[in-house]
């Protein structure tokens, strides 16, 4: 099974810091963020690893080569100047990914949800003819609104049932993580830009969109603060 990592953007939001290294290589707990995940992976045996990549792509290239290094095979799908967003990035790599379930992985996250599922997710993927399982987490303070509504493993859109916290609707936030089957983004054209977003909401109207809640530690690493934060933390659980 594959993974694709998103890797490709400008990371706006974390400038200057930015500016001279591609946010995926920002270190924290003494390792870049990117090569937390490439440890996960290989201990969950997902060695075959595609890296989309645009923004400053020769520097995070070099510094992870072929991914040897790390346990894995990395192959890179460099996207045009600006990237193509997230459903834009798919369709680029639609030929490194090939034609079976791919997880996938925002590079800009630290996340301890344990990669070794995605195996299962996939089966049970092609079983129900599902487009992706995505994994949800509580919102965190940054994004109270959350994105979707988890239920039953099902996942809805956030407008039809927001707060319903009785019927286990409440609101969650997408980890920028889940089991993708290629059909999400078959009618993508190579060289599209185009987000996730809308491709996730047409699946929910077709009911074609399942996820699960993760309780553990996830961190969308949006800003320096956030950054710092989790390096402290990180480095405090070091022995």
């Amino acid at each position: 099974m594959k993974t694709l990592i998103f890797a490709a953007g400008r990371g706006e939001r974390m400038r200057p810091l930015t500016d001279t290294t591609p946010k995926p290589l920002l270190s924290v707990g003494g390792k870049p963020l990117i090569v937390w995940h490439l440890e996960r992976l290989a201990a969950a045996g997902l060695n075959e690893i595609v890296i989309n990549c645009a923004h400053l792509a020769d520097t995070l290239c070099a510094a992870l080569g072929d991914g040897r290094r790390h346990g894995v095979s990395i192959t890179w799908s460099r996207e045009p100047a600006g990237a193509l967003e997230t459903a834009g990035g798919i369709a680029w790599a639609r030929e490194a990914l090939g034609d079976e379930p791919f997880l996938v992985i925002n590079g800009d996250v630290w996340c301890d949800w344990n990669p070794a599922h995605a195996h299962r997710l996939a089966h049970a993927l092609a079983e129900r003819q599902d487009l992706a399982h995505l994994v949800l987490v509580d919102n965190p303070e940054h994004h109270t609104r959350g994105d979707f509504c988890l239920c039953d493993g099902r996942i809805r859109h956030a407008r039809e049932d927001a707060g319903d916290a009785e019927n286990g609707t409440d609101t969650l936030t997408y980890a920028g993580i889940g089991v993708f089957s290629p059909a999400l983004c078959a009618g993508v054209e190579r060289g599209q830009t185009m987000k996730l977003r809308p491709l996730l909401d047409a699946a929910i109207d077709r009911q074609r969109l399942s996820g699960e809640r993760h309780t553990g530690r996830w961190v969308d690493v949006g800003t320096p603060e956030r950054l710092a934060d989790l390096d402290r933390t990180l480095r405090d659980a070091t022995p």
